[in-house]
């Protein structure tokens, strides 16, 4: 089946429709999908502007220790404050991720030099959560 739809000036998109059989846990269903095709053409993304006075782009100095978000999430709570003294195992930064609290853990002793995250911060996966020196 193939008919014309959105036709404008100079434009007009055909939409195919297939039938399919997909198996799930033992049960058939039977799926329509729809094929869309258009003229080529090109179109440019914006380009992400690149801020260095951000706190999640600062660089660690020598002898200090970033430590990154294992996965994407929202921060639940921090747990400590600049300057406090940390062993290694604490737990630092609680991160919610897909409805679970994830305790992210001191990988080693130190003290917490930045914290460049907030309670209630949404934080994608390697994005710097503090500094340990």
């Amino acid at each position: 089946m193939r008919k014309e739809v959105g036709a404008s000036v100079n434009k007009k998109r055909f939409v195919s429709m297939r039938v399919y059989r997909v198996k799930v846990n033992g049960k058939v269903y039977e799926v329509e999908l729809e094929s869309v095709t258009e003229k080529a053409g090109s179109m440019e993304m914006p380009k992400k502007a690149v801020n260095d006075d951000k706190p999640q782009n600062k660089k660690a100095a020598a002898g200090e220790n970033v430590l990154r978000a294992p996965m994407q999430g929202s921060v639940i709570d921090v747990k400590v404050q600049t300057g406090q003294t940390v062993k290694r195992g604490d737990v630092l930064i609680v991160l919610e991720a897909m409805k679970l609290e994830n305790n992210i853990v001191a990988p080693e002793s130190g003290v917490i030099g930045d914290i460049l995250v907030s309670k209630g911060d949404s934080v994608e996966n390697k994005q710097p959560l503090l500094i340990i020196k």
